[in-house]
């Protein structure tokens, strides 16, 4: 069975998470595996790397081929170079002591060069922090001073105007030769209103009413003359006559 040494991701989208695991090389990414032994989260700066040194080394000394991500992993906490060194232990190249001090050694040198990277990456926040907070500061004085000139401005402007609007105020000031309004408000002469109001004139009404030359209706109401029924009523003579057919009736 080919064993691999891999990662597997978990973590949500856009923030991956990944265990450090030891499976079959046949098993999926996700699937089942053998041994976690670490854990790598690439969101921080620098990346954070958990192994547990003594089972990698276990892992990789019985033959786990890991990928390249993996190798790079191992390389950087020394479980590599570790292997290396009990190699030539094993062929007798060195001891035990040798080994164990030349990888001491190289322990050190790889944790100040982290220690260094990480105080270098603090330094560069720091850095930026501060000439943001420059930067910031250098514009609200740039801003104030045009503000403050912009008002100086202003007021040697508003000085200016009111010493010419000063000096020429005695030729504007003439102002009584132009209010001759008197001869422009001599309405009077539109006002002679008595002339059109000339209504006597035509309200001479008298002339056209004399109505009573029309109106001389007593002489077409002289009906009395019409009315002269009585001639008509004289009905007693034809009462007469009933009274004598009465008679000849009898």
């Amino acid at each position: 069975m080919a064993t691999r040494i891999r990662l597997a991701r978990h973590g949500k989208k856009g923030k991956p998470f990944y265990h450090i695991i030891i499976a079959d090389s046949r098993a999926k990414r996700d699937g089942r595996y053998i041994e976690r032994i670490g854990s790598y989260d690439p969101n921080k700066n620098p990346a954070i790397i958990d192994i547990n040194f003594d089972r990698a080394l276990y892992w990789v000394g019985i033959g786990a081929q890991p990928t390249d991500t993996v190798r790079g992993m191992l390389s950087y906490r020394g479980v590599l170079y570790k292997n290396h060194l009990l190699k030539g232990v094993v062929k007798g190249a060195l001891t035990e002591a040798q080994a164990e001090e030349k990888f001491n050694k190289w322990m050190a040198d790889k944790d100040s060069k982290i220690e260094s990277k990480i105080s270098s990456l603090e330094n560069a926040e720091q850095k930026a922090i501060a000439d943001a907070l420059n930067a910031e500061k250098e514009k609200n004085a740039a801003r104030a001073k045009a503000i403050t000139e912009a008002e100086a401005l202003q007021i040697t402007k508003d000085e200016a105007e009111e010493a010419s609007l000063n000096e020429e105020t005695p030729a504007t000031e003439e102002a009584p030769a132009t209010k001759e309004t008197p001869k422009v408000e001599e309405t009077p002469k539109v006002e002679e209103s008595p002339k059109v109001e000339e209504a006597p004139n035509t309200e001479e009404a008298p002339k056209t009413e004399e109505t009573p030359k029309t109106e001389e209706t007593p002489k077409a109401e002289e009906t009395p003359k019409a009315e002269e029924t009585p001639k008509a009523e004289e009905t007693p003579k034809v009462e007469e006559t009933s009274k004598k057919e009465g008679k000849k009736g009898e």
